[in-house]
């Protein structure tokens, strides 16, 4: 898997669990595929069939943070190699909701996982392929966490409590110095949102 230029654009949504981000990447897909774009609509941990069923086991068995770090970068190696890839290279568009910016978020800053380790698996199972895109939906842990609740019932990382989440939120911040990130204001309304994604995209000129 080479890290030279594909023809397609990668588009993360990243952001703590009730940000928002879930309706902002469908409405996405549905704007470009509406002016004749291929996008390829995906999310982690999954993507691919066996991805999804490391996703399920990451998402509801108890396990140790080593353990929950690599069946991610396992799942996100076989979601690479089987469906980002491909896309890019044939230059579709991949809106994928989380990326390893995730893993940083919740196994590095959310559990303690040591950062080092994180960033060799980084570089090690992505060989270089990172976002063109990541729209990060920043919001409090707990407006976050009072839209979850009504909305449906907690796997084991909504489950946390509110010091996970903000410990999850400053890791964001932390990863957001890198300049292909944009940041948005997800306590804002959905219709405000949205327009400040629109905006970021217009910047860009891609399409």
């Amino acid at each position: 898997m080479s890290a030279r230029r594909a023809a397609g654009r990668f588009v993360t949504f990243e952001g703590i669990d009730g940000a928002g981000k879930s309706s902002h990447i469908d409405a996405l897909a549905a704007w470009l595929r509406a002016r004749g774009h291929e996008v390829v609509l995906t999310r982690e941990p999954g993507g691919t069939p066996l991805a999804e069923a490391l996703r399920e086991l990451v998402l509801q068995r108890p396990m140790d943070a080593l353990t929950e770090v690599l069946l991610v970068f396992a799942a996100r190696r076989d979601h690479l190699r089987g469906v980002i890839e491909p896309a890019l290279a044939r230059g579709a568009t991949v809106l994928c909701d989380r990326f390893t910016d995730a893993t940083f978020a919740y196994q590095g800053a959310g559990r303690g996982f040591e950062r080092e380790p994180l960033a060799a698996l980084e570089r090690w199972v992505q060989q270089g392929r990172e976002p063109d895109l990541t729209l990060w939906f920043d919001v409090d842990a707990v407006t976050a966490a009072a839209r979850r609740a009504a909305v449906r019932a907690p796997d084991r990382f909504e489950g946390e409590d509110l010091a996970f989440f903000e410990r999850v939120r400053a890791g964001y911040a932390e990863r957001a110095r890198a300049p292909r990130f944009v940041r948005l204001d997800a306590a804002r309304t959905p219709a405000e949102v949205r327009r400040e994604l629109e905006a970021a995209l217009a910047a860009r000129g891609w399409w």
